[in-house]
Formats: C-alpha cells, structure tokens, sequence
C-alpha cells in the first residue's frame, strides 16, 4: 500500500520551527545600546568563544562594525548580536543577560549546552567537546 496522503497538508506545516540561536534579554540589549551609543561606525556585537580557561572555553564579545558573510546574526529589543560560526553548536539556545549587583557588572551567559563549568564562571564545557577530548 503507498504511503498515506493527508488532504490539505503543505510541506511547509511538517517543518519544525528552528530554535532560537540565543535570546538576548531586555537588560542585555539595554547595555549593548548603551555600550554602542556615539560610536556611529558600530552596528552590534560579536560573540564567539575560544579556548581558555580551566573548563575548556569561553565566550568572547567584541564591538561589530559590520555582519560577518559567515555570521550568524539575533536580532533583538533593538540590538544585533553576531554570532561567529565556529561558536553556533556550542551556544545554541542561550540566552544572553546582563546583571548587576554590589559587587560587579558583566554579561552573562545562560548555555543550557553547558555540561560544566569553572569555579570562577569563566570557561564551561559542552558535551560536544568532552566527547572530543575522549
């Protein structure tokens, strides 16, 4: 018997949506737009990761002048936020905040891929790299 065909079904309706590359919160975007006020050549920032740190990795964040061809680009509250390529599998689904308390101010980065972190937050790990290191 051939497969079944459902009336009125497009293709288009059997997609999934795609995950959120990261969610950049209101906070976050409020600093950003602070940070890039009167610097009129900078359109965002740019977030990657490279190796450092006693866990493995982490984040970097750099002003953008320009998107990248090979970047991945949130736009959100107003603000962009370049992901460079190399950084896309291991921060899939993070969100982006910025905190501020009595002691400190800083971004910070909530990576659900995270399987380990540092004692001092600087560097995580996720399961692709553990099990490349294996």
């Amino acid at each position: 018997m051939a497969g079944r065909v459902v009336a009125g079904a497009s293709r288009l309706s059997r997609l999934r949506e795609r995950p959120a590359l990261m969610k950049v919160t209101e906070s976050a975007a409020s600093r950003i737009r602070k940070l890039i006020e009167g610097h009129p050549g900078i359109q965002g920032v740019r977030v990657g990761i490279k190796s450092r740190g006693c866990n493995g990795m982490s984040y970097t964040m750099n002003y953008a002048d320009r998107k990248a061809p090979t970047d991945e680009e949130v736009g959100e509250h107003g603000v962009r936020v370049f992901v460079e390529p190399k950084a896309v599998m291991h921060i899939v689904g993070t969100v982006m905040d910025y905190v501020e308390d009595d002691l400190s101010a800083e971004f910070v980065f909530h990576n659900p891929n995270a399987t380990g972190t540092c004692g001092c937050g600087e560097s995580f790990t996720t399961k692709e790299q553990a099990e490349q290191a294996a």
